[in-house]
């Protein structure tokens, strides 16, 4: 699974984070960002979109769908390993 945040339309709400810690944190600018060992938030941003794939130490697929679920402004999207959006 991959998962993407489009910075450009966060809003900072934090119910991702809140839902999903172990993948999610909100950035000094109040922007929702993928926690992943290998890629620093500096990294994955310079266009406002942040994707990582799924690794072991981030949270469950189920609880990740709950939490592009719960986003107000729908910037999460999540991928199956073929490229197929997952439905939400």
């Amino acid at each position: 699974m991959k998962i993407e945040v489009d910075q450009n339309i966060c809003i900072g709400d934090g119910s991702c984070v809140m839902i999903a810690a172990k993948t999610f944190k909100l950035n000094p600018d109040g922007k929702c960002y993928i926690l992943n060992e290998e890629l620093g938030p500096e990294e994955q941003n310079p266009s406002g979109h942040v994707s990582s794939p799924l690794t072991a130490t981030m949270d469950t697929r189920e609880i990740l769908i709950e939490a592009a679920r719960a986003c107000p402004v729908q910037a999460i999207r999540l991928y199956e390993d073929d490229g197929t959006e997952v439905k939400l």
